[in-house]
Protein backbone atom coordinates (compact mmCIF):
# COMPACT_ATOMS: atom_id res chain seq x y z
CA UNK A 1 0.00 0.00 0.00
CA UNK A 2 1.28 3.66 -0.27
CA UNK A 3 2.68 5.64 2.19
CA UNK A 4 0.09 6.94 5.23
CA UNK A 5 -1.70 9.87 4.46
CA UNK A 6 -2.12 12.44 7.39
CA UNK A 7 -2.41 11.58 10.82
CA UNK A 8 -4.93 14.12 11.10
CA UNK A 9 -8.09 11.88 10.58
CA UNK A 10 -11.67 13.37 9.68
CA UNK A 11 -13.78 12.99 12.62
CA UNK A 12 -16.19 11.40 10.41
CA UNK A 13 -13.40 8.62 9.49
CA UNK A 14 -12.77 8.00 13.57
CA UNK A 15 -16.72 7.68 14.20
CA UNK A 16 -17.11 5.09 11.18
CA UNK A 17 -14.10 3.40 12.91
CA UNK A 18 -15.79 3.24 16.03
CA UNK A 19 -18.76 2.24 15.13
CA UNK A 20 -17.76 0.01 12.82
CA UNK A 21 -15.74 -1.76 15.77
CA UNK A 22 -18.71 -2.03 17.72
CA UNK A 23 -20.91 -3.77 15.36
CA UNK A 24 -18.33 -6.02 14.78
CA UNK A 25 -17.19 -7.18 18.73
CA UNK A 26 -19.80 -5.33 21.04
CA UNK A 27 -22.99 -5.02 19.55
CA UNK A 28 -23.19 -7.53 16.78
CA UNK A 29 -26.25 -6.05 14.88
CA UNK A 30 -26.96 -7.27 11.59
CA UNK A 31 -28.51 -4.30 9.97
CA UNK A 32 -26.08 -1.77 11.47
CA UNK A 33 -23.08 -3.26 10.51
CA UNK A 34 -24.64 -4.04 7.00
CA UNK A 35 -25.28 0.03 6.86
CA UNK A 36 -21.50 0.74 7.66
CA UNK A 37 -20.24 -1.93 5.16
CA UNK A 38 -22.59 -1.67 2.46
CA UNK A 39 -23.26 1.65 2.51
CA UNK A 40 -21.07 4.45 4.69
CA UNK A 41 -17.80 2.79 3.82
CA UNK A 42 -18.68 3.16 0.14
CA UNK A 43 -19.69 7.09 1.13
CA UNK A 44 -16.37 7.85 2.81
CA UNK A 45 -14.14 5.53 0.18
CA UNK A 46 -16.09 7.86 -2.42
CA UNK A 47 -15.12 10.98 -0.69
CA UNK A 48 -12.12 10.75 0.97
CA UNK A 49 -9.61 7.94 -0.95
CA UNK A 50 -10.98 8.24 -4.37
CA UNK A 51 -7.48 7.59 -5.40
CA UNK A 52 -5.89 7.20 -1.73
CA UNK A 53 -5.26 4.68 0.87
CA UNK A 54 -7.34 4.61 3.86
CA UNK A 55 -5.31 5.68 7.22
CA UNK A 56 -3.07 2.82 8.88
CA UNK A 57 -4.57 0.33 11.06
CA UNK A 58 -1.91 2.12 13.64
CA UNK A 59 -3.62 5.19 13.47
CA UNK A 60 -7.22 4.12 14.07
CA UNK A 61 -5.78 1.52 16.67
CA UNK A 62 -7.30 4.01 19.42
CA UNK A 63 -10.91 3.68 18.28
CA UNK A 64 -10.91 -0.15 18.54
CA UNK A 65 -8.22 -0.31 21.87
CA UNK A 66 -6.11 -1.81 20.20
CA UNK A 67 -8.18 -4.94 19.26
CA UNK A 68 -5.72 -7.19 17.04
CA UNK A 69 -8.54 -8.88 15.19
CA UNK A 70 -10.24 -5.60 14.34
CA UNK A 71 -7.09 -4.52 13.06
CA UNK A 72 -6.42 -7.28 11.08
CA UNK A 73 -10.19 -7.35 9.51
CA UNK A 74 -9.74 -3.25 8.83
CA UNK A 75 -6.43 -3.48 7.18
CA UNK A 76 -7.69 -6.08 4.32
CA UNK A 77 -10.75 -3.76 4.20
CA UNK A 78 -8.45 -0.98 3.18
CA UNK A 79 -6.20 -2.88 1.05
CA UNK A 80 -8.87 -4.16 -1.07
CA UNK A 81 -10.40 -0.97 -1.33
CA UNK A 82 -6.50 0.34 -2.35
CA UNK A 83 -6.29 -2.59 -4.69
CA UNK A 84 -9.53 -1.69 -6.57
CA UNK A 85 -8.80 1.84 -7.16
CA UNK A 86 -5.50 1.79 -8.08
CA UNK A 87 -3.06 -0.10 -10.21
CA UNK A 88 -1.06 -3.04 -7.85
CA UNK A 89 2.58 -2.98 -8.08
CA UNK A 90 4.44 -5.91 -7.22
CA UNK A 91 5.00 -4.39 -3.85
CA UNK A 92 1.59 -3.94 -3.67
CA UNK A 93 1.05 -7.54 -4.61
CA UNK A 94 3.19 -9.04 -2.45
CA UNK A 95 1.71 -6.70 0.84
CA UNK A 96 -1.56 -8.21 0.24
CA UNK A 97 -0.12 -11.96 1.24
CA UNK A 98 1.03 -10.19 4.03
CA UNK A 99 -2.26 -8.70 4.51
CA UNK A 100 -4.35 -11.89 4.60
CA UNK A 101 -1.95 -14.11 6.20
CA UNK A 102 -2.25 -12.06 9.53
CA UNK A 103 -6.08 -11.82 8.86
CA UNK A 104 -6.22 -15.70 8.75
CA UNK A 105 -3.77 -16.19 11.73
CA UNK A 106 -5.71 -14.10 14.08
CA UNK A 107 -9.20 -15.64 13.16
CA UNK A 108 -7.48 -19.13 13.64
CA UNK A 109 -5.77 -18.33 16.82
CA UNK A 110 -7.70 -19.91 19.52
CA UNK A 111 -10.63 -21.07 16.63
CA UNK A 112 -11.59 -24.20 17.65
CA UNK A 113 -11.76 -22.89 21.36
CA UNK A 114 -13.79 -20.24 20.37
CA UNK A 115 -16.09 -21.62 17.61
CA UNK A 116 -16.65 -24.71 19.50
CA UNK A 117 -18.15 -22.58 22.69
CA UNK A 118 -21.54 -23.35 23.56
CA UNK A 119 -21.63 -21.95 27.18
CA UNK A 120 -23.93 -19.41 25.47
CA UNK A 121 -21.98 -16.30 25.80
CA UNK A 122 -21.88 -13.82 23.21
CA UNK A 123 -19.47 -14.65 20.11
CA UNK A 124 -15.96 -12.32 20.10
CA UNK A 125 -16.72 -10.91 16.72
CA UNK A 126 -19.38 -11.15 14.38
CA UNK A 127 -19.06 -10.49 10.37
CA UNK A 128 -22.21 -10.13 7.57
CA UNK A 129 -21.82 -13.23 5.43
CA UNK A 130 -21.63 -11.06 2.59
CA UNK A 131 -19.14 -9.59 3.98
CA UNK A 132 -17.19 -12.71 4.69
CA UNK A 133 -17.71 -13.72 1.01
CA UNK A 134 -16.08 -10.39 -0.18
CA UNK A 135 -13.07 -11.37 1.92
CA UNK A 136 -12.45 -14.84 0.75
CA UNK A 137 -13.53 -13.98 -2.94
CA UNK A 138 -10.64 -11.11 -2.52
CA UNK A 139 -8.03 -13.58 -1.19
CA UNK A 140 -8.01 -15.86 -3.76
CA UNK A 141 -8.47 -13.34 -6.61
CA UNK A 142 -5.28 -11.80 -5.66
CA UNK A 143 -3.45 -14.98 -5.80
CA UNK A 144 -4.70 -15.58 -9.22
CA UNK A 145 -3.53 -12.28 -10.29
CA UNK A 146 0.13 -12.76 -8.49
CA UNK A 147 0.03 -16.23 -10.05
CA UNK A 148 -0.40 -14.66 -13.98
CA UNK A 149 1.85 -11.41 -12.85
CA UNK A 150 4.65 -14.17 -12.29
CA UNK A 151 4.50 -16.20 -14.92
CA UNK A 152 3.59 -13.08 -17.56
CA UNK A 153 6.78 -11.89 -16.11
CA UNK A 154 9.00 -15.08 -16.24
CA UNK A 155 7.94 -14.76 -19.92
CA UNK A 156 9.30 -11.37 -20.20
CA UNK A 157 12.70 -11.82 -18.60
CA UNK A 158 12.94 -14.99 -20.87
CA UNK A 159 11.98 -13.05 -23.97
CA UNK A 160 14.50 -10.42 -23.13
CA UNK A 161 16.88 -12.87 -22.16
CA UNK A 162 17.80 -11.57 -18.69
CA UNK A 163 17.64 -15.20 -17.14
CA UNK A 164 20.15 -17.49 -17.71
CA UNK A 165 21.36 -16.16 -20.90
CA UNK A 166 24.93 -13.74 -22.09
CA UNK A 167 22.74 -10.77 -21.12
CA UNK A 168 19.55 -8.84 -22.14
CA UNK A 169 18.96 -8.86 -25.47
CA UNK A 170 18.23 -5.13 -26.71
CA UNK A 171 17.05 -2.94 -24.41
CA UNK A 172 14.67 -4.35 -21.60
CA UNK A 173 11.59 -3.21 -20.62
CA UNK A 174 12.63 -0.93 -17.09
CA UNK A 175 9.29 -2.60 -15.53
CA UNK A 176 10.39 -6.37 -15.90
CA UNK A 177 13.91 -5.87 -14.64
CA UNK A 178 12.99 -3.90 -11.48
CA UNK A 179 10.45 -6.81 -11.05
CA UNK A 180 12.91 -9.47 -11.76
CA UNK A 181 14.74 -8.27 -9.52
CA UNK A 182 12.52 -7.64 -6.94
CA UNK A 183 11.62 -11.26 -6.99
CA UNK A 184 15.50 -12.33 -7.20
CA UNK A 185 15.70 -10.61 -4.12
CA UNK A 186 12.61 -11.97 -2.19
CA UNK A 187 12.14 -15.62 -0.70
CA UNK A 188 9.56 -15.87 -2.90
CA UNK A 189 9.00 -19.67 -1.70
CA UNK A 190 6.35 -18.64 0.92
CA UNK A 191 4.49 -15.53 -0.82
CA UNK A 192 1.03 -16.70 -2.01
CA UNK A 193 2.46 -19.90 -1.73
CA UNK A 194 -0.59 -22.51 -3.10
CA UNK A 195 -0.16 -24.91 -0.22
CA UNK A 196 -0.76 -22.34 2.40
CA UNK A 197 -3.73 -20.65 0.57
CA UNK A 198 -5.36 -24.19 0.37
CA UNK A 199 -3.96 -24.43 4.23
CA UNK A 200 -6.06 -21.57 5.01
CA UNK A 201 -9.38 -22.46 3.22
CA UNK A 202 -9.28 -25.91 3.87
CA UNK A 203 -8.92 -24.89 8.24
CA UNK A 204 -11.92 -22.87 8.03
CA UNK A 205 -13.70 -24.94 5.80
CA UNK A 206 -13.46 -27.41 8.49
CA UNK A 207 -14.22 -25.20 11.37
CA UNK A 208 -16.94 -23.48 10.00
CA UNK A 209 -18.72 -26.63 8.64
CA UNK A 210 -18.24 -28.54 11.93
CA UNK A 211 -21.22 -29.74 13.60
CA UNK A 212 -19.98 -28.30 17.15
CA UNK A 213 -19.53 -24.83 15.71
CA UNK A 214 -21.90 -22.30 17.24
CA UNK A 215 -20.42 -18.91 15.94
CA UNK A 216 -21.94 -17.32 13.01
CA UNK A 217 -19.06 -15.72 11.76
CA UNK A 218 -17.19 -18.78 11.71
CA UNK A 219 -20.01 -20.51 10.28
CA UNK A 220 -20.18 -17.51 7.27
CA UNK A 221 -16.48 -17.94 6.72
CA UNK A 222 -16.49 -21.89 6.52
CA UNK A 223 -18.81 -21.73 4.57
CA UNK A 224 -17.89 -19.20 1.94
CA UNK A 225 -14.18 -20.50 2.12
CA UNK A 226 -16.01 -23.74 0.82
CA UNK A 227 -17.04 -21.47 -2.29
CA UNK A 228 -14.00 -19.91 -2.56
CA UNK A 229 -11.78 -23.07 -2.17
CA UNK A 230 -14.62 -24.75 -5.45
CA UNK A 231 -13.10 -21.57 -7.50
CA UNK A 232 -9.55 -21.84 -6.57
CA UNK A 233 -9.57 -25.98 -7.34
CA UNK A 234 -11.41 -24.76 -10.85
CA UNK A 235 -8.47 -22.41 -11.40
CA UNK A 236 -6.14 -25.12 -10.76
CA UNK A 237 -7.52 -27.27 -13.40
CA UNK A 238 -8.35 -29.99 -10.32
CA UNK A 239 -12.09 -30.69 -11.11
CA UNK A 240 -13.03 -33.31 -8.87
CA UNK A 241 -11.47 -31.34 -5.96
CA UNK A 242 -13.48 -28.39 -7.16
CA UNK A 243 -17.00 -30.38 -7.01
CA UNK A 244 -15.59 -32.14 -3.81
CA UNK A 245 -15.23 -28.62 -2.05
CA UNK A 246 -18.77 -27.67 -2.24
CA UNK A 247 -20.20 -31.02 -0.72
CA UNK A 248 -19.87 -29.91 3.48
CA UNK A 249 -22.37 -27.23 1.75
CA UNK A 250 -25.53 -29.56 0.95
CA UNK A 251 -25.22 -31.20 4.51
CA UNK A 252 -29.26 -30.38 5.33
CA UNK A 253 -29.01 -30.23 8.89
CA UNK A 254 -26.22 -27.68 9.53
CA UNK A 255 -27.65 -24.43 9.87
CA UNK A 256 -26.57 -21.09 11.27
CA UNK A 257 -28.55 -20.08 14.32
CA UNK A 258 -28.32 -15.66 13.66
CA UNK A 259 -31.60 -14.00 13.36
CA UNK A 260 -33.46 -16.72 11.63
CA UNK A 261 -32.01 -20.72 11.47
CA UNK A 262 -30.45 -21.10 7.59
CA UNK A 263 -29.32 -24.16 6.00
CA UNK A 264 -25.26 -23.93 4.35
CA UNK A 265 -26.81 -23.67 1.05
CA UNK A 266 -29.91 -20.95 2.44
CA UNK A 267 -26.83 -18.81 2.88
CA UNK A 268 -24.62 -18.92 -0.21
CA UNK A 269 -28.25 -18.16 -1.75
CA UNK A 270 -28.66 -15.12 0.11
CA UNK A 271 -24.94 -13.58 -1.31
CA UNK A 272 -25.99 -13.70 -5.39
CA UNK A 273 -22.30 -13.13 -5.77
CA UNK A 274 -21.31 -16.52 -4.28
CA UNK A 275 -24.55 -18.32 -5.49
CA UNK A 276 -23.08 -17.22 -9.06
CA UNK A 277 -19.32 -18.49 -8.59
CA UNK A 278 -20.13 -21.61 -7.30
CA UNK A 279 -22.42 -22.26 -10.07
CA UNK A 280 -20.10 -21.09 -12.76
CA UNK A 281 -17.51 -23.51 -11.21
CA UNK A 282 -19.17 -25.88 -10.87
CA UNK A 283 -20.36 -26.06 -14.30
CA UNK A 284 -16.70 -25.91 -15.78
CA UNK A 285 -15.72 -28.63 -13.76
CA UNK A 286 -19.09 -30.94 -14.96
CA UNK A 287 -18.01 -30.05 -18.18
CA UNK A 288 -14.37 -31.05 -18.19
CA UNK A 289 -15.15 -33.87 -16.25
CA UNK A 290 -17.60 -34.86 -19.19
CA UNK A 291 -21.11 -34.92 -17.16
CA UNK A 292 -22.76 -33.32 -19.29
CA UNK A 293 -26.28 -33.84 -17.70
CA UNK A 294 -25.47 -32.74 -14.65
CA UNK A 295 -23.42 -29.19 -16.11
CA UNK A 296 -27.26 -28.52 -17.98
CA UNK A 297 -29.04 -28.98 -14.21
CA UNK A 298 -26.47 -26.74 -12.34
CA UNK A 299 -25.94 -24.19 -14.61
CA UNK A 300 -29.59 -24.24 -16.30
CA UNK A 301 -31.35 -23.40 -13.13
CA UNK A 302 -29.78 -20.49 -12.41
CA UNK A 303 -29.39 -19.11 -16.06
CA UNK A 304 -32.95 -19.35 -15.79
CA UNK A 305 -33.03 -17.83 -12.74
CA UNK A 306 -31.54 -14.54 -13.93
CA UNK A 307 -32.77 -14.67 -16.70
CA UNK A 308 -36.43 -14.41 -15.02
CA UNK A 309 -34.77 -11.69 -12.59
CA UNK A 310 -33.68 -9.39 -15.38
CA UNK A 311 -36.65 -9.04 -16.70
CA UNK A 312 -38.49 -8.22 -13.52
CA UNK A 313 -35.68 -6.05 -12.38
CA UNK A 314 -35.07 -7.75 -9.47
CA UNK A 315 -31.40 -8.44 -9.92
CA UNK A 316 -30.89 -4.77 -11.55
CA UNK A 317 -30.92 -3.42 -7.98
CA UNK A 318 -27.43 -5.65 -7.09
CA UNK A 319 -24.40 -4.04 -7.23
CA UNK A 320 -21.99 -4.56 -10.08
CA UNK A 321 -25.12 -5.40 -12.23
CA UNK A 322 -22.84 -4.71 -15.24
CA UNK A 323 -21.25 -7.99 -15.00
CA UNK A 324 -24.31 -9.88 -13.69
CA UNK A 325 -24.63 -9.26 -17.28
CA UNK A 326 -21.28 -10.47 -18.65
CA UNK A 327 -21.22 -13.16 -16.04
CA UNK A 328 -25.04 -14.55 -17.32
CA UNK A 329 -23.66 -14.49 -21.08
CA UNK A 330 -20.71 -16.47 -20.07
CA UNK A 331 -22.78 -19.26 -18.78
CA UNK A 332 -25.39 -19.32 -21.51
CA UNK A 333 -22.02 -19.87 -23.54
CA UNK A 334 -21.58 -23.13 -21.66
CA UNK A 335 -24.63 -24.26 -21.97
CA UNK A 336 -24.17 -24.01 -25.74
CA UNK A 337 -20.88 -25.75 -25.19
CA UNK A 338 -22.89 -28.87 -23.57
CA UNK A 339 -25.78 -28.90 -25.60
CA UNK A 340 -23.56 -29.64 -28.99
CA UNK A 341 -21.21 -32.15 -26.72
CA UNK A 342 -24.65 -33.79 -25.46
CA UNK A 343 -27.97 -33.16 -27.46
CA UNK A 344 -30.01 -35.10 -25.20
CA UNK A 345 -29.72 -32.79 -21.83
CA UNK A 346 -33.07 -31.47 -21.10
CA UNK A 347 -32.97 -27.31 -21.39
CA UNK A 348 -35.75 -24.73 -20.70
CA UNK A 349 -36.89 -23.59 -24.09
CA UNK A 350 -36.16 -20.10 -23.17
CA UNK A 351 -32.74 -20.70 -22.63
CA UNK A 352 -32.56 -23.02 -25.73
CA UNK A 353 -33.93 -20.10 -28.04
CA UNK A 354 -31.69 -17.50 -26.06
CA UNK A 355 -28.31 -20.11 -26.94
CA UNK A 356 -29.85 -19.80 -30.83
CA UNK A 357 -29.95 -15.93 -30.77
CA UNK A 358 -26.93 -15.62 -29.47
CA UNK A 359 -24.62 -18.37 -30.46
CA UNK A 360 -26.77 -19.76 -33.49
CA UNK A 361 -23.44 -19.52 -36.09
CA UNK A 362 -20.67 -20.96 -33.69
CA UNK A 363 -23.39 -23.93 -33.24
CA UNK A 364 -22.52 -24.68 -36.90
CA UNK A 365 -18.98 -24.75 -37.19
CA UNK A 366 -17.08 -27.09 -36.10
CA UNK A 367 -14.83 -28.10 -32.80
CA UNK A 368 -12.40 -24.79 -33.64
CA UNK A 369 -15.35 -22.04 -33.16
CA UNK A 370 -16.21 -24.09 -30.01
CA UNK A 371 -12.81 -23.86 -28.91
CA UNK A 372 -13.41 -20.07 -29.47
CA UNK A 373 -16.65 -20.20 -27.32
CA UNK A 374 -14.68 -21.48 -24.18
CA UNK A 375 -11.90 -18.75 -24.45
CA UNK A 376 -14.71 -17.00 -24.00
CA UNK A 377 -16.60 -18.54 -20.92
CA UNK A 378 -13.78 -20.08 -19.09
CA UNK A 379 -12.13 -19.09 -16.05
CA UNK A 380 -8.87 -17.78 -16.07
CA UNK A 381 -7.02 -20.89 -15.41
CA UNK A 382 -3.18 -20.83 -13.42
CA UNK A 383 -0.97 -21.91 -12.84
CA UNK A 384 0.92 -21.96 -9.01
CA UNK A 385 4.49 -23.07 -10.04
CA UNK A 386 7.00 -21.24 -8.62
CA UNK A 387 9.56 -20.38 -10.99
CA UNK A 388 13.17 -20.99 -11.00
CA UNK A 389 14.64 -17.40 -12.11
CA UNK A 390 18.02 -18.61 -12.47
CA UNK A 391 17.50 -21.00 -15.58
CA UNK A 392 15.21 -20.05 -18.32
CA UNK A 393 14.41 -24.07 -18.94
CA UNK A 394 12.28 -23.83 -16.38
CA UNK A 395 9.36 -26.03 -17.48
CA UNK A 396 6.87 -23.28 -16.41
CA UNK A 397 3.38 -23.02 -18.14
CA UNK A 398 2.73 -19.49 -19.09
CA UNK A 399 -0.79 -20.67 -21.13
CA UNK A 400 -2.54 -22.77 -18.68
CA UNK A 401 -5.96 -22.02 -20.12
CA UNK A 402 -5.11 -22.47 -23.63
CA UNK A 403 -3.95 -26.24 -22.43
CA UNK A 404 -7.52 -26.66 -21.16
CA UNK A 405 -9.00 -25.33 -24.19
CA UNK A 406 -6.83 -28.16 -26.20
CA UNK A 407 -8.50 -30.42 -23.76
CA UNK A 408 -11.76 -29.62 -24.67
CA UNK A 409 -10.92 -29.55 -28.59
CA UNK A 410 -9.52 -32.98 -27.92
CA UNK A 411 -12.44 -34.48 -26.58
CA UNK A 412 -14.88 -32.54 -29.35
CA UNK A 413 -12.68 -33.60 -32.06
CA UNK A 414 -13.45 -37.37 -30.38
CA UNK A 415 -17.30 -36.53 -30.50
CA UNK A 416 -17.42 -35.08 -33.51
CA UNK A 417 -18.56 -38.04 -35.17
CA UNK A 418 -21.12 -38.75 -32.74
CA UNK A 419 -23.39 -36.53 -34.09
CA UNK A 420 -23.39 -37.49 -37.53
CA UNK A 421 -24.20 -41.50 -36.19
CA UNK A 422 -26.93 -40.09 -34.23
CA UNK A 423 -28.44 -38.20 -36.86
CA UNK A 424 -28.46 -41.46 -39.08
CA UNK A 425 -29.97 -43.53 -36.06
CA UNK A 426 -32.85 -41.39 -35.70
CA UNK A 427 -34.03 -41.88 -38.94
CA UNK A 428 -34.73 -45.38 -38.78
CA UNK A 429 -35.83 -48.38 -36.51
CA UNK A 430 -33.22 -50.95 -37.75
CA UNK A 431 -30.57 -50.29 -40.07
CA UNK A 432 -27.83 -52.75 -41.55
CA UNK A 433 -24.46 -52.38 -40.17
CA UNK A 434 -22.97 -52.31 -43.91
CA UNK A 435 -25.80 -49.60 -44.75
CA UNK A 436 -24.47 -47.23 -41.98
CA UNK A 437 -20.86 -47.76 -42.88
CA UNK A 438 -21.39 -46.92 -45.99
CA UNK A 439 -23.01 -43.63 -45.09
CA UNK A 440 -19.19 -42.91 -43.60
CA UNK A 441 -19.38 -44.15 -40.45
CA UNK A 442 -17.06 -46.88 -38.63
CA UNK A 443 -18.44 -50.02 -37.03
CA UNK A 444 -16.02 -48.91 -33.84
CA UNK A 445 -18.39 -46.02 -33.53
CA UNK A 446 -21.57 -47.76 -32.67
CA UNK A 447 -20.13 -49.09 -28.82
CA UNK A 448 -17.56 -46.02 -28.42
CA UNK A 449 -20.96 -43.76 -28.87
CA UNK A 450 -21.92 -46.22 -26.05
CA UNK A 451 -19.34 -45.98 -23.83
CA UNK A 452 -18.71 -42.10 -24.06
CA UNK A 453 -22.42 -40.90 -23.20
CA UNK A 454 -22.32 -43.35 -20.48
CA UNK A 455 -21.78 -40.54 -17.60
CA UNK A 456 -22.10 -40.27 -13.87
CA UNK A 457 -25.04 -38.30 -12.93
CA UNK A 458 -25.85 -36.93 -9.26
CA UNK A 459 -28.70 -39.23 -7.57
CA UNK A 460 -32.27 -37.25 -7.34
CA UNK A 461 -32.86 -38.75 -4.09
CA UNK A 462 -30.63 -35.80 -2.80
CA UNK A 463 -27.92 -37.43 -1.23
CA UNK A 464 -25.33 -36.19 -3.20
CA UNK A 465 -24.25 -39.88 -4.31
CA UNK A 466 -23.28 -40.38 -8.38
CA UNK A 467 -24.43 -43.47 -10.43
CA UNK A 468 -23.49 -44.21 -14.17
CA UNK A 469 -25.99 -43.48 -16.73
CA UNK A 470 -26.73 -42.95 -20.28
CA UNK A 471 -26.90 -39.34 -21.20
CA UNK A 472 -28.27 -40.58 -25.10
CA UNK A 473 -31.66 -39.88 -26.20
CA UNK A 474 -31.72 -43.13 -28.32
CA UNK A 475 -31.33 -46.43 -27.47
CA UNK A 476 -30.07 -48.80 -29.87
CA UNK A 477 -28.11 -52.89 -30.41
CA UNK A 478 -26.69 -54.96 -32.59
CA UNK A 479 -27.33 -58.21 -33.25
CA UNK A 480 -25.49 -59.89 -35.92
CA UNK A 481 -25.65 -57.67 -38.43
CA UNK A 482 -28.60 -55.20 -37.68
CA UNK A 483 -28.93 -52.14 -35.57
CA UNK A 484 -32.39 -52.15 -33.53
CA UNK A 485 -33.21 -48.64 -32.76
CA UNK A 486 -35.52 -47.31 -30.41
CA UNK A 487 -35.66 -43.62 -29.68
CA UNK A 488 -36.20 -42.79 -25.50
CA UNK A 489 -39.46 -41.32 -24.76
CA UNK A 490 -39.85 -37.71 -24.33
CA UNK A 491 -41.31 -36.49 -21.25
CA UNK A 492 -42.85 -33.48 -20.58
CA UNK A 493 -42.06 -32.17 -17.42
CA UNK A 494 -44.11 -28.70 -15.70
CA UNK A 495 -42.59 -28.59 -12.40
CA UNK A 496 -39.84 -26.38 -13.07
CA UNK A 497 -41.84 -23.88 -14.42
CA UNK A 498 -44.37 -23.97 -11.47
CA UNK A 499 -41.89 -23.60 -9.11
CA UNK A 500 -40.21 -21.04 -11.10
CA UNK A 501 -43.56 -19.29 -10.65
CA UNK A 502 -43.94 -19.85 -7.20
CA UNK A 503 -40.52 -18.58 -6.16
CA UNK A 504 -41.09 -15.66 -8.33
CA UNK A 505 -44.11 -14.43 -6.37
CA UNK A 506 -42.36 -14.92 -3.82
CA UNK A 507 -40.22 -13.08 -4.24
CA UNK A 508 -42.37 -10.04 -5.37
CA UNK A 509 -44.59 -10.35 -2.29
CA UNK A 510 -40.84 -10.45 0.23
CA UNK A 511 -40.41 -6.82 -1.72
CA UNK A 512 -43.69 -5.51 -1.31
CA UNK A 513 -44.00 -6.17 2.02
CA UNK A 514 -40.51 -4.48 2.44
CA UNK A 515 -41.85 -1.23 1.55
CA UNK A 516 -42.91 1.44 4.16
CA UNK A 517 -46.18 2.21 4.29
CA UNK A 518 -46.35 4.15 7.72
CA UNK A 519 -48.16 7.45 6.69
Amino acid sequence: MASDPDACVPQTLTDFVFDLYDSISLSQLTEEQSRLYNSVFRDLSGKYFANAPWPSPQIIASECNGDPLFLAIYRELTHRHWHAVSRPSLRDRMEGWDVYRELFDELLLDAEETAFDDSGRTAKFYILPEWAFDVLHEFVYQFQGFCQFRTTLYASAVKHNLIGGDGPSGKAPHHVVENLSVLQEEDESDIWNVETVLGYLQRLVAIGTNPKCTVPAYQYFGIFASVTLSRLECLLSDYTACLQAAVPLANPSAMVLKDEPKSFMDVVHGVFAARLSLTYHMGISFIMLRRYKDAVVTVGSLCSYMQRGFKTGQLRKLPNSDQLFKNYDRMIALLAIVTHLCPACPIEEALAKTIREKHGGQLSKDSAGYGDLFVYCSPKFISPAIPDYSTKDFPMETNAYKHQVQLLEKELDCQSTFRQLRSYLKLYTSLNVDKLVGFGNDRVTLTSMKLVQRQLETSENGDGGTSLKSAMDIHYYVQEDTISIDEAEKQRRFENYFLGQVEQSYEIRKDVNAIATDV
